[in-house]
């Protein structure tokens, strides 16, 4: 689970590092900032096109084998966008390395939920999630200071080298998928299910999109998560020209947001998955109240950096319970519930700044995005959470991913 989270590390500083690198990239391959910000929205559109589409195909494979190709196309698209000349080839390999990630995390959420107990999906899910908030803590930083220091090609090297020890992770750790052998009681597994031809067919799959429990619990989650990317993504102009702080301080409060957000998926990790309806009953006003009231003492530095860490336990402790719920009600498509969520998630990420960017140029000013990010979370939990029981989640048939160990043991137990 923690190499799956590892690789998940390596992706989300990929996605966020730009931030740092932009001016750097952009004279060295002469285009504009601007021009040059269009590889984040590149990476943000292939991850949500690429969830489902990435699913869909690796449906037919097992997990291990699934994983490890996405894993090492992600790498290789950063070492040909570290040797890139041209934008549009870097521009390409971002692209593919969206694809790829996309992929990777969809199938991740999905043995990752295989790999524990039904009950524990949540937690698994808070496992993963925590390598993309430890990237905003130390990857996006770390790769700022070596694009500083060596150039924006050495981050996309660094990126590329972390892929490699997930590589070898998940060929060591992750269970290939087990003939099985007829039993009394057959349980079979998500993987076994792949080469057995048990899983449902895509359409049926598919089908459950239209399910509006399952929509409603995708776009409470993308709102979240909006509300969230939009707060984020505009936080260093909060920091600099209303607070009046140094440009160092933007890192501070980066830092300080990150390290909420991983106390804030450790927290729910351990709740989400029982007691969904307390993480967001407790968290979901107190989210609401926090984004207008970050914008209201913005010009008070301490108040500032004590409410980014709060808002960032908040935000991912309450997005990650919503995004949790998605697995469980997806459990009819257990080869595409990890899309599914993914793609919640990614919409969100996607539609947050957009939104926020609007606000710029209003009265509101820099505190805009603030204020938007409160508005996502009012549309989220106002109107819409009344409309879905957050109630524990009802036992499933399904058990961890089949190991040779665990097979030996269950077979000599029923003999």
């Amino acid at each position: 689970m923690y190499l799956l989270a590892l690789a998940v590390f390596a992706m989300g500083t990929s996605e966020f590092m730009l931030a740092g690198l932009l001016p750097d990239l952009a004279s060295d391959l002469d285009v504009t900032v601007g021009t040059a910000g269009t590889l984040t929205s590149a990476f943000a559109i292939g991850m949500v096109v690429g969830a489902p589409l990435m699913a869909a195909l690796a449906r037919d494979r097992p997990g291990r084998t699934s994983l490890l190709g996405f894993v090492l196309v992600f790498s290789a698209a950063h070492v040909v966008g570290a040797t890139a000349t041209s934008f549009p080839v870097l521009f390409a390999t971002r692209v593919i390395a969206a694809l790829a990630n996309a992929g990777f995390l969809a199938v991740a959420l999905t043995t990752a939920a295989a790999l524990v107990p039904p009950d524990r999906k949540g937690r698994a899910l808070a496992v993963l999630l925590s390598g993309t908030t430890v990237a905003t803590v130390a990857g996006v930083p770390a790769g700022s200071v070596l694009g500083a220091l060596f150039g924006w090609r050495s981050a996309f090297w660094a990126v590329a080298a972390l892929c490699l020890p997930t590589a070898l992770g998940i060929l060591r750790a992750v269970p290939a998928p087990a003939i099985p052998e007829p039993t009394t009681d057959d349980v079979r597994t998500t993987d076994t299910a792949r080469t057995t031809g048990d899983v449902p067919a895509l359409r049926a799959e598919l089908a459950q999109l239209t399910r509006p429990r399952l929509l409603l619990t995708m776009l409470l989650g993308a709102l979240v998560n909006a509300a969230t990317f939009a707060g984020f993504t505009f936080l260093a102009p909060v920091v600099t020209d209303v607070a009046g702080l140094g440009e160092l301080w933007i890192s501070v409060a980066l830092v300080l947001f990150g390290a909420g957000s991983f106390v804030g998926v450790a927290v729910a990790g351990r709740l989400s998955d029982r007691r969904p309806g307390l993480v967001v009953a407790c968290g979901g006003p107190l989210l609401l109240v926090g984004w207008p009231a970050l914008a209201v003492v913005a010009d008070e530095p301490v108040a500032l950096l004590v409410l980014t860490f709060v808002q960032g336990v908040l935000s991912f402790g309450v997005g990650s319970t919503l995004i949790a719920r998605v697995l469980y009600e997806a459990a009819g498509a257990p080869t595409m519930a990890g899309s599914y969520a993914t793609a919640a998630l990614n919409i969100g990420a996607a539609a947050g700044p957009l939104i926020a960017a609007t606000t710029l140029g209003t009265a509101a000013g820099d505190r805009g995005p603030l204020w938007a990010s409160g508005c996502l979370v009012f549309l989220a939990l106002i109107p819409l959470i009344p409309l879905m029981p957050l109630t524990p989640p009802k036992p499933l048939k399904s058990h961890p991913v089949a190991s040779p160990v665990r097979d030996a043991t269950s077979r000599a137990e029923q003999g």
